[in-house]
């Protein structure tokens, strides 16, 4: 290989390491939703309040804790990236990203008031999350912050100025990095939130088509870890977000989740079990404790890598198909008009919990579109390993497992 190959080798390789960085560093932020959704949840007057248990003041604090949540998830995204993003990043980091954070919105509001928004209401002033660029304030921040932390947490400044050296510095010079990205953002802030609900607009607008593509990308983009850069702009930004609309009760939100539900419930486990019942005999007993462990989260929390790992690589035809059945369901459950919403993930608990808001419709109809995907990918996924003797787990070479069995021994 050339050095002028290599040298673009490295560099194709460090983008692609930089969005994978990236996109696990979205994970951070994401992890406070489930806190969010329930409190957002057990807040509502159907549990806690006046037509639940009748704790009206309780329901009031459980549910304005989860409100405020999801309001501040801007801030949390510009935090949790920034400390996600940076290498070695320490508190600094996170302050940096704070400091960042307030000054960009507070920069572009003065060029472009929050009043100014597209569909504007007064509610919206003490919510971050209704803001000029909403949550991309905080991905920029994050971003921002994490980066200069990388390269001025170590600088030296003249002695009389050296208090303000090396981690000191870096909430400083983000501070004055955001003011110039604010005045920028700001003076293009009409074309960006025309824009956006175009965008937002046309891709809910088509939730058949776009729910489709979106479903088969999500899935399609997890190898690679980037499966977060699509779910951000969709669950939180474009038309003010299908998750975050969903807990705030704007009807036919859920287009970005629903058909999640029926993949992860039963599709997944099914496959588990597919790749339990296909494992040498010797391996049966060892692939069946990981697969119903990995089965029994899915189906509980959503939680799908544990089963979607164990075979993304190894059987990659069956990961494509998983990909598009996966598309085919969001198209399906849209088609049909089904709606439900998720904090966390599209798992029993998140369905149970989500079912009875006011936001789902048709809930019930996951559970017999669960049962035949499950079918399907029962029989999809024996029948293929079996015929192209794909190495899922358990179905190892035998030297494989004999190195394996050495290697325990010792």
């Amino acid at each position: 290989m050339s050095s002028t190959t290599a040298e673009g080798a490295k560099k194709s390789g460090g983008g692609l390491a930089g969005l994978q960085r990236f996109g696990r560093s979205l994970m951070l932020p994401i992890a406070t939703l489930p806190a969010a959704g329930l409190l957002n949840r057990f807040g509502q007057d159907d549990i806690l309040g006046k037509t639940g248990l009748g704790w009206d003041k309780v329901a009031a604090v459980v549910g304005g804790a989860g409100n405020a949540l999801f309001d501040f998830l801007p801030l949390l995204f510009a935090i949790g990236i920034a400390v996600g993003f940076a290498r070695k990043g320490d508190g600094s980091t996170a302050v940096a990203a704070a400091v960042g954070w307030v000054v960009l919105n507070r920069v572009i509001q003065a060029i472009a008031p929050i009043s100014s928004q597209t569909g504007y209401k007064p509610s919206w002033d003490g919510s971050p999350l209704h803001w000029p660029y909403s949550v991309l304030t905080g991905i920029i921040a994050g971003l921002v912050a994490a980066v200069l932390w990388q390269r001025y947490y170590r600088i030296k400044l003249p002695a009389w100025l050296a208090f303000f050296g090396g981690r000191r510095f870096v909430p400083i010079v983000t501070a004055f990095a955001m003011i110039i990205l604010g005045v920028l953002l700001g003076l293009v802030f009409k074309y960006v939130d025309q824009g956006i609900q175009n965008l937002g607009s046309a891709i809910v607008g088509q939730p058949v088509i776009g729910g489709g593509i979106y479903g088969f990308f999500n899935r399609l983009l997890i190898p690679v870890g980037l499966h977060q850069l699509l779910n951000v702009p969709v669950w939180f930004i474009f038309n003010g977000g299908d998750l975050t609309n969903f807990f705030n009760h704007v009807q036919g939100s859920g287009t970005f989740m629903t058909g999640f539900f029926p993949v992860f419930m039963f599709a997944l486990p099914a496959a588990a079990l597919a790749i339990w019942q296909t494992a040498r005999p010797a391996q049966k007993k060892v692939v069946g404790g990981v697969m119903i462990a990995a089965a029994l989260t899915s189906f509980i929390t959503g939680v799908t890598e544990p089963i979607e790992f164990s075979f993304m690589f190894v059987a990659w035809p069956l990961y494509i198909f998983h990909a598009i059945m996966t598309g085919i369901t969001l198209a399906v459950v849209n088609a049909l008009g089904i709606k439900l919403g998720f904090s966390f993930s599209g798992g029993a608990i998140d369905f149970l919990l989500n079912s009875s808001l006011d936001t789902a419709h048709k809930a019930w109809l996951l559970i017999p579109i669960g049962l035949v995907l499950a079918v399907i990918y029962y029989f999809v996924f024996r029948i293929v390993i079996t015929k192209w003797n794909l190495r899922t787990p358990g179905r190892e070479d035998d030297s494989i497992e004999a190195d394996l069995e050495r290697t325990s021994a010792k």
